[in-house]
């Protein structure tokens, strides 16, 4: 039953979670979309996670495949696996759909889903988030969450490597 409820919040293609986001919006459900790396999740993580879910009635992530996560952050990274990352996050209670993207930005999935809602963390503004201008012409909202402070993925790796 459990890996049943988790493998259906798990879609391959845009076009079927976007024709997902089609039915939500025919039942007025406000849409919310992020995305990220989540290599190692953790309380900063679970805390912005709680906090985009509650700007609408579904929440949608988008995850990083394992190679984009390697552009990003190194070739160190990503400590777990995009399908486990994927899973973790899927297995969360408040957590719609998860679903990867392997471009360097989410532009195509944000412009493909239409969400209504954008959110990302704090080390963003309204102007550096990839898709705001997108969700804003379709009067979509964008949201900067703040950080919860003392929690990171280097940390974390810093810590387990005695930095």
């Amino acid at each position: 039953m459990w890996n049943d409820l988790i493998n259906n919040k798990v879609f391959t293609s845009y076009y079927e979670l976007a024709t997902q986001v089609t039915t939500w919006h025919l039942y007025n459900e406000k849409v919310v979309f992020t995305n990220g790396c989540f290599d190692l999740l953790h309380m900063g993580h679970i805390d912005y996670l709680c906090k985009a879910a509650d700007l609408g009635d579904r929440l949608i992530i988008g995850v990083n495949t394992d190679s984009s996560v390697s552009k990003l952050k190194g070739p160190t990274r990503p400590i777990i696996d995009e399908h486990t990352r994927l899973t973790k996050l899927a297995a969360l209670a408040f957590v719609d759909a998860v679903i990867l993207f392997d471009e360097e930005t989410p532009l195509n999935l944000i412009t493909t889903i239409k969400p209504n809602v954008l959110a990302k963390g704090g080390d963003y503004t309204e102007e550096t988030i990839v898709g705001a201008r997108e969700v804003l012409e379709t009067k979509g909202s964008v949201h900067v969450i703040p950080f919860l402070d003392g929690h990171s993925s280097t940390s974390i790796i810093n810590k387990i490597k005695g930095e």
